[in-house]
Order: structure tokens, then sequence, then C-alpha cells
């Protein structure tokens, strides 16, 4: 496109205009983004970039999918709100759909929100009605930036211009012994993340899920579980928690579900499903039918498609192919199916992402030493080799 003085860049313009207008809350934008298809997006320049991010483990049918774009384009030219004295079709199905798929069955309940933080806002609603005022969550975990789920997160540098926050919430380390000193008879749930995304993809200790759910059984505590960035096939199972062999009390989902489509929700299990009465929690726009009607197309179209078995078979072969490229920079890979960590030997990693950038491909430094991959679940043997050269190419930049 031309700009009014054709001397600068469209997407100089952009982020000059963006800088004057928009509430300085984030750095200046990398790019400015215009459209995208499949696995790629392509910014007001003209400029491509393959993206293995998906808008942070959200866009999982990848750029105007044909579902997606059929399931927006019918339901808003049919039915695009009605408040919540009335329900709709779409947000009916999806909740059956959400019962079945995350294994709650028919003693499970969906409420819906808009994002993920709202759906642990409501996991924090749900915790206080257990008549157990504390609440244990993980050091270095990320549940999001409103009050309560600021409150969850156990970062220091995010909390510390906010406080007070939201009281009777400990953070722990993330170990077993931990818990067992925590853990209480005024500890009402542990809320924690099955892998921790914003901290750089970092695993949890092997078997701490299973020994955290023995233990929160035997002390009447619900474990609720941020699935918002582990949820909706990502990991190569439908829910992170299912490679466990656990049954929570509750899961907080939003991101993948929706492909983009701003919607959250709250899946609760069993005797949790009860602790919610009339009244005690409601969202102007939770399960609209433009939202449920297209979180409804992208899941049936994962699981049509097969996308988390994709999603299982293409991690394996991202992390193979990761380690070996053999780079002396790279010293692990961790997490599951397409949400992947790639540990760095020294804080390169804003370098690398900064140069894979200039390559034209979309990757993220979760910390300084942690790089972020959580591409489309659609991604096929091509933009893995595609991945391989520009990360490479990144990676010698960097170095």
């Amino acid at each position: 496109m031309s700009t009014a003085d054709d001397t600068i860049t469209a997407t100089e313009d952009y982020t000059a205009r963006f800088g004057r207008a928009m509430m300085k809350s984030a750095p200046s934008p990398l790019a400015v983004m215009e459209r995208g298809e499949g696995a790629r997006v392509w910014d007001v320049d003209g400029k491509s970039y393959l993206d293995f991010l998906a808008g942070i483990a959200v866009n999982s049918l990848g750029y105007a999918h044909p579902a997606m774009v059929r399931a927006v384009s019918e339901q808003v030219a049919t039915l695009q709100h009605v408040s919540n004295y009335f329900a709709t079709r779409p947000q009916i199905e999806l909740a059956e759909r959400l019962r079945r798929v995350s294994g709650a069955g028919e003693t499970g309940r969906v409420y819906y929100g808009n994002s993920g933080a709202e759906a642990l806002e409501a996991a924090l609603k749900l915790a206080r009605l257990t008549g157990r005022p504390r609440v244990l969550a993980l050091k270095n975990a990320f549940h999001g930036r409103t009050m309560g789920s600021l409150s969850l997160t156990g970062k220091p540098a995010l909390r510390e211009a906010f406080e007070p926050l939201i009281p009777g919430i400990d953070h722990i380390d993330s170990t077993i012994e931990a818990l067992e000193r925590a853990l209480g008879p005024d500890v009402g749930a542990l809320v924690l993340e099955p892998i921790k995304g914003e901290a750089g993809v970092v695993d949890l200790p092997q078997g701490y899920l299973e020994r955290a759910r023995e233990l929160t059984h035997r002390h009447g505590v619900l474990l609720i579980l941020d699935e918002v960035q582990t949820g909706a096939g990502r990991t190569g199972d439908w829910f992170a928690f299912q490679h466990h062999g656990i049954r929570p009390d509750a899961i907080a989902i939003a991101k993948g579900i929706g492909s983009g489509f701003p919607i959250g929700a709250l899946v609760t299990f069993d005797a949790a499903s009860d602790l919610f009465a009339m009244g005690h929690h409601g969202s102007t726009f939770g399960g609209n039918p433009l939202a449920t009607a297209t979180a409804n197309a992208v899941l049936e179209e994962i699981e049509s498609a097969d996308l988390v078995g994709n999603a299982r078979r293409r991690g394996e072969q991202l992390r193979e192919a990761v380690l070996g490229l053999g780079s002396p920079l790279i010293t692990d890979v961790s997490g599951r199916g397409l949400l992947l960590g790639i540990g760095l030997t020294e804080p390169a990693a804003p370098r690398v992402a900064t140069a894979a950038l200039r390559h034209g491909l979309i990757i993220n430094a979760a910390s300084e030493t942690r790089i972020r991959l959580a591409p489309p679940l659609i991604i096929g043997d091509d933009e893995i080799a595609e991945f391989l050269s520009l990360f490479t190419a990144a990676l010698e930049d960097a170095a």
C-alpha cells in the first residue's frame, strides 16, 4: 500500500500511529499484520511470515480456515446475541461437546466467559465456594492479568504494581514436598498449569500431577487446571491432564477452542459441578452464539481432521528435528505435542526471536533462555522443513 508520505513504509506509518493512538500497555508492535492463510501471515508491506506461535497457541486452525470462515459467516447472518435470559443451540451443543472431549461426562457442567482470564476468575470464585479461604498456586506460573487471575499468577514482576491483590493465595514451589507442607484444612483449591507456558514451556516434575491429585483428594481440596494454553488438542490429547490418567475437579480453557474468536470456559467435573448456584456468576457475552458456533466448528474440524493426532506426531517430529540441528546454543526441548520450549545455553532467546522475525519466522522468547513454539495444529512436512531452515538462520545470526 502507499502512504501519505511514500518515503516511509506502511509498517512505519502504522507503527507511528499505533504509538500515538494506543494506550501504552504494550511495547511497539513487531509488525503490523494484514491477512493470513494457513500457517502464514502477511504484514501491511506484503512481507510473508511463517507463524510458529499462532497468536500464542490461539489459532489452532491457522488463518482463514474454511470451517471457521463458514461458521462465523453463517452465525452472524442468523443470530449474533440474545443475552443470558435465553439459550441458543450452539451454546448447548458446545457444552455437550466439551463435556464429551474433556471426559467430564454427564456430571460435568460448563460456564462460558470471553477469555482464559475470565475462566480463571470463575475458577477462583468456585474455590471460594468450598468455604475454605486459602488457594494454592505455583511460583512462576501465569494465569492472566485481571485482578483475580493476576493474584493466581506467580510472577512478582507482573504483580507488584497492582498490590494488594486478592488475599489468601499462596504461591509454592513446584514440588510435592512443598505441596504437602502447604495443604491444610483451610485450603480450598490448588490451581496450576499442567505445563508452564509463559515460563518457557516448563514441564512439571515427573509424576507431579498424579501425586497432586492423590493429595488434593485426601485433603478435600479442588484440583483446578489451567488448560488455557494446553487445551484443544495442542499437546497431542484434547487436554494435557489426559496424558496423566487423572480426573481434575475443573479445567479453565480458552485460546485454541475459538482459534482466534474470543471465548473462554470453565468445565467442572463431578461434585464441583454443584458449587455454583443461581446468581453466583455471569457474563454479558459468555456463551454468545457467535463464539459458541465458531468454537463448535473449530472443535469439529480438530476432531474430524485428527488434528489432535497431528499435534502429537508433528510435535515429536519437530522435537527430534530441533535437537538434530546440533546447534551449540540448544540445550533441550520441553513440552508436549505442538507446545514446545527450546532451552538455550545463554540468554539469547530475545536475539533469536528478533533474528527469526527478520527472516520471516514468528516464534517467541518466553524468557531470556527459552524459545516457545506453538504453531497451528494444521502444520505438515513443508512447514516444518521451512521452519528448520529459517530457525537455523536465526540461530546463526544470534550466535
